[in-house]
């Protein structure tokens, strides 16, 4: 893939319906990673797709995104079922459907788990659901008391499908598989293929697209990667404490959004910080200007998107700060290759709020690397 911004697909050209582009630029999504752009038009299309990928790549959104195109808000009956392995990735993927959907007027996710009150599931299934996210084992019980309905099922989502194999859960995602509708769309991922897992595919699949994401892995040995545990509102302090007890020469910080990139640089800048904004709406000129500036020492500190920052090769850049954490791995070891550049050390910086915590074991499993904690910084 280039590294110049124009050449890099865009959500848009994937034929995404309008409410969903606007929620994707409300959290920040500005290209596709690669499991997008691949799944997503087999996806909208009604095809089956056998995916191979880790978690961190971005798959969530390869499968929510095509689904909430093609879903029928009119319908209350589930439309949509997905399989997750735990109650945790159950809820994590409703969330991210719920989070998709956010200008979609009407729209209902449910995740049904193990351990959950069954009379609250009940009611919640009664209200309708468009898409329901369940742990195999609670959607089998509703399934077989007459409570869940999948008369009107047009996708099925497994997802984590070796892990559910290795939790012992895969016989009763075949009685699922048995008990659906023989029409409908089935998309499975997961991040090996053991004959199991494959025999399903074979079984179930009808011709699906196979769709395998080698995940990019760091060789961060001259990186060194650090985290701090900092919420939201208490960032901007705990940047500025690094900004003054860090050497640095260059830094690049990272933030999630075009606006913050603005924001930020403006906070830094009255703070006496040599700081400029780099990002997707800028022209090429002012871009090429901006780091110019960097290269130069005319400018120290960058504030950038994921996408502003592709192919940046600048030698001086000592630091990375992730001030927002990237949804996906893979955006996460192109931040961090910003700097280290031509044999040189170089450190990078994360912030991460407790209920991120999850995500640190991803960026590790990435990068082949602990991230140690940091310590308060000393400015003496």
């Amino acid at each position: 893939m280039s590294n110049d911004v124009s050449t890099l697909p865009s959500f848009r050209d994937l034929a995404l319906t309008e409410p969903l582009l606007k929620a994707l630029d409300d959290v920040g999504y500005e290209t596709p990673s690669p499991i997008q752009a691949q799944v997503i038009p087999h996806m909208l299309q009604g095809k089956d797709v056998l995916g191979q990928a880790q978690t961190g790549t971005g798959k969530t959104a390869a499968f929510a995104l095509p689904i909430l195109t093609r879903i029928d808000l009119r319908q209350k009956d589930p439309q949509v079922l997905v399989l997750a392995p735990t109650r945790e990735l159950a809820i994590q993927v409703a969330e991210a459907f719920q989070r998709y959907a956010t200008h979609l007027k009407g729209f209902h996710v449910l995740p049904i788990y193990g351990g959950q009150d069954y009379s609250t599931q009940l009611r919640q299934l009664k209200r309708g659901a468009h898409v329901v996210v369940g742990t195999p084992g609670r959607v089998m019980d509703h399934m077989r008391k007459g409570t869940l309905n999948l008369d009107g099922l047009t996708t099925l989502v497994l997802d984590e499908a070796d892990e559910m194999l290795r939790m012992g859960f895969i016989d009763d995602v075949e009685w699922v598989l048995e008990q659906t509708p023989d029409d409908i769309q089935i998309a499975l991922f997961s991040a090996t293929m053991p004959p199991v897992i494959r025999k399903i595919a074979q079984e179930y699949l009808t011709d699906p697209e196979q769709i395998t994401i080698k995940v990019t892995t760091a060789s961060a040995e001259n990186i060194r990667q650090r985290f701090w545990m900092v919420s939201g509102v208490h960032k901007l302090d705990a940047l500025t404490r690094i900004l003054e007890a860090e050497t640095f020469d260059g830094m690049i910080i990272f933030v999630r959004t075009k606006t913050a990139t603005i924001e930020l640089a403006e906070k830094l800048e009255a703070r006496g910080y040599s700081a400029a904004a780099i990002n997707g709406d800028m022209s090429q000129a002012l871009r090429e200007r901006t780091i110019a500036h960097l290269k130069n020492g005319k400018l120290d500190i960058l504030i950038a998107t994921d996408v502003a920052a592709r192919g940046l090769d600048v030698d001086r850049i000592t630091h990375v700060v992730n001030y927002d954490i990237p949804y996906d791995t893979e955006s996460y070891v192109h931040r961090i290759g910003r700097t280290g550049r031509a044999g040189r050390t170089g450190d990078t910086i994360l912030f991460i709020a407790p209920r991120e915590r999850k995500l640190l074991g991803n960026i590790e499993k990435a990068t082949k690397q602990r991230v140690e904690e940091m310590g308060l910084p000393s400015t003496e």
